[in-house]
């Protein structure tokens, strides 16, 4: 048994993370005061973390990671499961996508090879919608101007 110098409850020692450079080979703060502390920390520098952790996903080897996880079965059904809760949060921007791609295979309206905001022929152009309410106008925008757009205009009217 041993006491929690933050809360001052005396627990067993599985309640205290390990440490070696401690006598007793414990951390003098039970793992509950441990992660309330952990968690009002996040809370009070939440910038700094958020930059950290857009830093370490961009890591090339967590890329990686993350496209090999999503071509296991695992994988593919975490996120069909994503897509599919993503659809019914999202109905009007789901239609609005569905007509685009009906009209863009009947031929009605002609996809574009390049970002209409940067010019670059990436692999995958988004069909943007300003308004959703208009499913058929469309801009062509690589994966970066899309997210720049929104990033700075919101989700756009209708967007729900």
């Amino acid at each position: 048994m041993k006491v929690c110098f933050k809360c001052d409850t005396k627990k067993p020692l599985s309640e205290f993370y390990k440490h070696p450079q401690m006598a007793d080979g414990h951390v003098n703060k039970c793992k509950a005061c441990n992660k309330t502390d952990i968690k009002k920390n996040y809370r009070k520098n939440i910038d700094y973390y958020k930059e950290y952790e857009k830093a370490r996903a961009g890591l090339p080897h967590r890329v990686s990671a993350r496209k090999d996880y999503s071509l296991t079965e695992e994988g593919k059904k975490v996120g069909n499961k994503s897509k599919s809760k993503w659809s019914i949060r999202n109905p009007i921007k789901r239609m609005a996508s569905q007509i685009v791609c009906n009209a863009v295979k009947k031929g009605t309206i002609k996809k574009q090879d390049h970002c209409e905001d940067c010019g670059t022929t990436p692999i995958r152009l988004h069909g943007h919608h300003d308004d959703y309410a208009y499913p058929l106008v469309v801009r062509w925008l690589c994966p970066g101007c899309h997210n720049k757009w929104h990033k700075i205009n919101g989700e756009g009217l209708n967007g729900s």
